[in-house]
């Protein structure tokens, strides 16, 4: 209870610091947005007031030179920032852009004089790009929020004392201490006896994580009870939060193929336009009787403002955005907006089962001794052979609890591929597996070999002593993961493994997986990969762990690198990178990709849509420049409202 009081009166001074900061950031925030919109504010004043006194005769001398003057100071707050860029355009050598049509739109307005309309096009069109621009920060804020979570000192121990540096400074090996709601600031090994870590940064998860002395832990996690110390095993930019935010920051520089092509299309498409609007304008001359050229400008400006592929050009890249933002909240990173849209066409999901699907710890399952042998006095063998093994079998082993004093092994070797030999209490004994029994004519059971989990046999002097099984644990969601990815529609779900076949098969059988296969090599899991891929119409995900996983993870179309806290190899092989460590997420990533591509579409085909049509009514001399408006930055602004809603949803 103590604890937890001192705790909560922590949190509240460093939330109480968290507010002030915040609520600077944001007074200054606020004060900028506001700054944003006064032209916007003052040129619509001046445009409302305009057209009260055009149809009102509120003013009855509003006309002549006085009323270019009020809607010529109406257009320049909002029209001159446009000219400038559109200026600065030209003379990059870029002539047909967004600023470009706009300021020829609305300055041929009013050369015909319509002012209403030619303020209204520019006000409407400068108020659409401030949306835009608020919108497109909330998706990058998002997809950056991880920033928050790099750390700014180290209380490093130097010359007998801890003083705060820059966590770039310090060095491998040397001791860090963590306070109370403090952040991690490299990656190390906790020297304390033991600590609460919040690891959302890395994990999306909030749910604290208790540690003991000795376990690794990571930069950007909270300590959230009593100070820590922590001896760094990595520098800073090698650190699993710089590797993180690394990704993060260069996801949006990847882009799509529909990000690309629109692109490429908006600088073929805007000179096109802008020689039929020329075309329009002047071709019915020939053809018309009663041409009047000030119509037929009017309806080109029309044009013009109609066929600003602005909608197009913003709305795509944050409907991306918004998809990479919901991603990384979720736990989930997309190197790239491109890996977005190559989730969408996966139908084959080939995964790991170590570390993927199982927890990659491995327990004591049974423990069998002969009658000769006390269990007790049988684990005590085994134990002080394997206290000379940093298997990861060896290390389950050490966890059994015995009772009585230890026993010592000596002159303990290695055998390759069966075992280990030594001696305790001044007998031989042999722990390994059924081979390094045959090989010292040691009879095994038969009931051994229907085992299907892993088996470490002990000998001692010559005579069969017992064996112990061990086991992974499947992960908590495993099942779930399964069951999500085939809701997902995905066709085939296979396993491959190093583990030996049979607990691979058993496995494969009990989470309700279509094929799996044992005992491979990371060349025989590429071989099988690059098989499936050349079968036609498939697209392969693969989702592994470990170093031996990067060929495969590098060879398919989708790689996913389980857990953001896994091997380095592995994460900076892999195309996206489930943090939580959770394979129930990959049927997440599946979902957001393909809610993200949907939104594009939708993006796509509204615009071309509504742009289409107002333009044949337009060039008809059935739509005006109100129209025209709703076409150009009305679609913009449903595009933005349509994107933003990725930010928005639920993925449970």
């Amino acid at each position: 209870m103590t604890k937890k009081k001192k705790l909560s009166l922590r949190d509240l001074k460093v939330a109480d610091s968290d507010k002030k900061d915040a609520s600077m950031n944001n007074k200054v925030s606020s004060q900028l947005n506001i700054r944003e919109y006064i032209p916007a504010i003052f040129s619509f004043v001046m445009l409302v007031a305009g057209i009260l006194f055009d149809y009102f005769e509120a003013f009855p001398h509003f006309s002549g030179w006085i009323r270019v003057l009020w809607y010529t100071v109406a257009y320049i707050p909002v029209g001159f920032p446009v000219i400038g860029e559109g200026w600065e355009s030209i003379k990059r050598g870029d002539f047909f852009t967004e600023f470009f049509l706009m300021s020829i739109a609305t300055l041929g307005a009013f050369a015909i004089g319509e002012y209403p309309e030619g303020v209204a096009v520019m006000l409407f069109y400068a108020v659409g790009e401030l949306f835009q621009s608020t919108a497109v920060k909330r998706a990058k804020g998002n997809i950056k929020a991880l920033l928050d979570a790099r750390p700014n000192e180290a209380l490093v121990y130097r010359n007998n004392n801890y003083i705060s540096v820059n966590p770039e400074t310090v060095a491998i090996g040397e001791k860090v201490q963590v306070r109370v709601g403090e952040k991690i600031p490299l990656d190390g090994i906790l020297l304390s006896e033991k600590g609460s870590l919040n690891t959302a940064a890395l994990t999306g998860e909030s749910k604290p994580d208790t540690v003991q002395k000795g376990a690794s832990v990571f930069a950007g996690s909270i300590n959230l009870d009593g100070v820590i110390e922590v001896e760094t095993t990595k520098v800073f930019k090698d650190s699993s939060i710089a590797r993180i935010l690394d990704m993060v920051q260069n996801a949006t520089a990847r882009k799509s193929k529909t990000e690309l092509f629109i692109r490429k299309f908006a600088r073929v498409y805007t000179p096109i336009v802008v020689f039929l609007a020329i075309g329009l304008t002047l071709l019915p001359y020939f053809f018309v009787g009663d041409y009047v050229f000030r119509d037929w400008l009017y309806r080109a400006l029309i044009f013009l403002v109609i066929s600003c592929p602005c909608a197009l050009v913003i709305s795509i890249p944050l409907g991306y955005f918004g998809g990479l933002g919901a991603a990384s909240r979720n736990g989930i990173l997309f190197k790239g907006a491109s890996f977005l849209d190559a989730m969408t066409q996966v139908n084959t999901v080939v995964m790991d089962k170590t570390g993927t699907v199982t927890k990659g710890v491995f327990k004591i399952k049974e423990v069998i001794s002969d009658s000769a042998f006390a269990k007790a006095e049988f684990m005590k063998y085994l134990m002080a052979m394997e206290e000379q093994s940093t298997h990861p079998i060896a290390i389950a082993i050490m966890e059994y609890k015995a009772e009585g004093a230890d026993y010592n092994a000596t002159d303990v070797s290695e055998i390759a591929g069966k075992g280990l030999k030594g001696s305790v209490n001044g007998k031989t004994v042999l722990v390994g597996n059924k081979a390094l029994m045959t090989a010292h004519q040691i009879e095994v059971p038969a009931e051994t070999d229907n085992i299907v989990e892993s088996i470490v046999m002990v000998g001692i002097d010559g005579a069969f002593a017992g064996y112990v099984t061990i086991a992974d644990e499947l992960k908590d969601d495993a099942h779930q993961a399964i069951k999500e990815i085939r809701a997902a529609g995905i066709d085939k779900i296979i396993m491959l493994s190093g583990d030996k076949d049979s607990i691979t098969q058993e496995v494969a059988k009990e989470l309700g997986i279509d094929w799996a296969k044992g005992g491979m090599l990371p060349e025989d899991k590429l071989n099988e990969v690059e098989k499936l891929k050349q079968q036609p119409d498939t697209k392969v995900a693969f989702i592994g762990d470990g170093i031996n996983d990067a060929p495969v993870l590098a060879a398919s179309d989708v790689g996913i690198a389980m857990g953001g806290l896994g091997s380095d190899v592995a994460i900076e092989t892999a195309d996206v990178i489930i943090q939580t460590d959770q394979p129930s997420k990959i049927s997440r990533a599946i979902k957001i990709g393909r809610s993200t591509r949907r939104v594009v579409w939708q993006n796509i085909i509204l615009a071309f849509g509504v742009k289409v049509i107002v333009l044949i009514l337009g060039a008809g001399g059935l739509a005006t420049m109100w129209e025209a408006v709703f076409a150009d930055v009305g679609v913009a602004l449903l595009a933005i409202l349509n994107a933003v809603r990725l930010q928005k949803m639920k993925w449970e």
